[in-house]
């Protein structure tokens, strides 16, 4: 799409300090004149793939009202569907189709590395997921027909039914209700409750943005610790003096060296704990990491191949971030790696972030470098980069 994302009278620095995480938002004609770059009938045959994370939603009649199915799906399965009151939601479309990781370049005002994924579902008259609560900022942007969302910043509390996979909303009380046309945006942050019915077959692009929880981030790195670990080292209390009078008693004494040794186990640098994040927040889905390429290159190969082929293009499964550190190293995170650069290549960690599709003439400039040239080739050789 050559669609500019548009934010209204706004400028996105406007829209980041009075909407983001505050307030929800609704853009009318936010992408003008937007044609989908994917049909209904290839959404669905993408939900028919191996390793595509979809379901369809449908409502029924009898409790709890609504029935869920995971792919991958069939072509049969589709046939079978009832006229209205469905809705097929495919997961992670901008990991599987280039053009719509290429989408995604309109939300580059927010970084990179807290998007999550682009979300497409395609809905019948009716269809819908219920009422419902994310823990996400998400854009809810209108590609084809209409679909009318009730949002409300009220206090609800969401169940989860048995045998029924959906948290929902049970007694919904909307604040807000609009109608929205193609090319209209809603953008909703975290906590608020909100309900989308199709008014008519639709199509909607979810941009959500990742949003880890503390306890998601804690247990992460906790098995970095305890990788650091001396796994014979054991609590010692040599010094047990005096004789215990009370046998059960947990002592002042023995209740400080706890704390001491268990703050001394976790205590982690300031850059420790960066790299980690690094580490952390670029980690793919397993499922989404590209293979190898079919023929490995030498560093002195790619340069050529480069200038052949006038661009190297990065896999849209690829997740990648960086950080200078105070001594001006660059930390350069790829898909949960860190990669440590010498000072100098801040220019080339921002263009390796900045861009999915490097043209030869802009990556020139550091192909003479040694550590630029490695990591491209290492990219090429695990496939996460290739040529067009």
């Amino acid at each position: 799409m050559k669609h500019a994302a548009s934010l209204g009278d706004l400028t996105a620095q406007t829209f980041l300090k009075r909407y983001w995480q505050k307030s929800p938002h609704l853009i009318r004609k936010a992408f003008p004149q937007i044609i989908s770059p994917i049909s209904a009938e290839e959404l669905a045959g993408l939900a028919c793939e191996t390793g595509v994370e979809s379901r369809l939603v449908i409502k029924t009649r009898g409790k709890p009202g609504w029935q869920v199915r995971h792919g991958p799906f069939k072509e049969k399965d589709f046939r079978t569907l009832p006229k209205k009151n469905w809705t097929l939601l495919v997961q992670d479309t901008d990991k599987h189709l280039p053009e719509l990781a290429d989408f995604l370049t309109h939300f580059y005002f927010i970084p990179t590395w807290r998007i999550d994924d682009l979300m497409i579902s395609f809905a019948a008259d009716g269809g819908s997921v219920g009422p419902h609560i994310d823990a996400y900022d998400v854009f809810l942007l209108q590609v084809q027909g209409q679909r009318r969302w009730s949002i409300s910043q009220k206090h609800h509390a969401q169940v989860l039914n048995p045998g029924f996979e959906l948290s929902q909303i049970r007694k919904f009380k909307p604040q807000h209700t609009w109608l929205l046309e193609p090319g209209d945006m809603l953008y909703l942050p975290p906590g608020v409750a909100h309900h989308g019915i199709a008014a008519g077959e639709c199509m909607t692009f979810s941009i959500g943005f990742r949003a880890p929880a503390d306890a998601e981030m804690l247990a992460d790195l906790s098995t970095l610790l305890l990788t650091r670990l001396d796994k014979e080292k054991r609590y010692t209390d040599s010094d047990l003096m005096p004789a215990q009078m009370n046998p059960g008693l947990i002592t002042n004494k023995a209740r400080t060296a706890i704390r001491k040794r268990m703050c001394n186990t976790i205590r982690l640098s300031p850059g420790e704990l960066d790299e980690w994040f690094g580490c952390f927040i670029t980690e793919p889905k397993p499922w989404l990491v590209p293979g190898p390429a079919r023929r490995s290159l030498t560093p002195a190969a790619l340069q050529p191949k480069l200038f052949k082929h006038k661009k190297l293009v990065r896999d849209p499964a690829v997740n990648i971030a960086w950080y200078e550190t105070r001594s001006h190293q660059i930390k350069l995170f790829v898909n949960g790696r860190c990669h440590i650069l010498p000072a100098g290549l801040s220019g080339f960690a921002m263009t390796l972030c900045g861009q999915r599709i490097y043209n030869a003439s802009v990556l020139a400039r550091w192909l003479r470098n040694r550590h630029a040239i490695n990591l491209l080739t290492e990219m090429y050789n695990q496939g996460l980069l290739y040529f067009p």
